[in-house]
């Protein structure tokens, strides 16, 4: 489970949290929109260790993610909005050496990165350095570093942003698998069709604050709205921009 509990963070004096708070139960797919700057990499961020916060919690596992972020670290996998390969080393020696970053050796080593490979169909690009790959294939490769040491909560921030029909397809496939697995899963995405597909529940944010939480379908009865795209957009901004934009339609 992730648990946050009334998170703030500022940023030059400008609030981007106001005293976030929501849970995560595990074995489930969750859904984190927000228009660009209300929030969602801050949080994400905060959650995976990777920036502090001004007040508040952040559980994960059980674990207090600013009291001992290496814990954390260990049953987390995380793709953010910055690849970060190292593209001088082929697949191979990249994942090898996040794995053993994570105390893999031996046997459970050469487990773990089989099975990425065939997961992600690496086969073909795991002699390869990583300089010139596609978007689609570095997004492979990050999925692939988030989840060799196989990790019980994965958090995503867009992650099918620039992918082609094929690379997204296989991130979605992966992605449900790894829920039925009982993997904790958490993406931030501005894609409406990929939310409806893969989420159980939808976290929406604005200004830092959470403003809609609940199914898919329970949110957009909340709304008075019949697709999830229009039920953002009231949530988020109000009902005054939605009426807006069907007068402009």
């Amino acid at each position: 489970m992730i648990e946050v509990k009334s998170l703030r963070k500022q940023f030059a004096g400008r609030p981007v949290l106001r005293d976030l708070s929501f849970e995560i139960p595990d074995g489930r797919i969750t859904a984190l929109l927000g228009a660009n700057g209300a929030g969602k990499t801050t949080c994400l961020r905060i959650v995976s260790g990777l920036l502090n916060a001004d007040a508040g919690e952040v559980r994960v596992g059980g674990i207090d993610v600013a009291r001992d972020p290496l814990a954390v670290r260990r049953q987390l996998g995380v793709v953010g909005d910055r690849e970060g390969l190292y593209e001088r080393l082929s697949v191979e020696e990249y994942l090898t050496l996040f794995a053993q970053m994570q105390g893999l050796r031996g046997s459970d080593l050469s487990r773990s990165l089989d099975g990425v490979r065939s997961e992600l169909e690496l086969g073909d690009l795991w002699d390869r350095r990583t300089v010139g790959f596609s978007q689609g294939e570095r997004m492979k490769v990050s999925l692939a570093r988030a989840l060799v040491h196989r990790p019980q909560h994965l958090i995503l921030d867009e992650p099918t942003r620039g992918l082609d029909v094929l690379a997204a397809r296989l991130l979605r496939r992966t992605l449900l698998r790894l829920k039925e697995a009982g993997t904790t899963i958490v993406f931030s995405s501005h894609v409406m069709s990929e939310v409806l597909e893969l989420s159980d529940r939808v976290l929406v944010m604005a200004e830092g604050r959470l403003v809609g939480d609940g199914e898919p379908a329970a949110l957009m009865a909340q709304a008075g709205c019949d697709n999830l795209e229009d039920t953002f957009v009231s949530l988020a901004y109000g009902q005054s921009k939605l009426t807006e934009q069907e007068a402009l339609a």
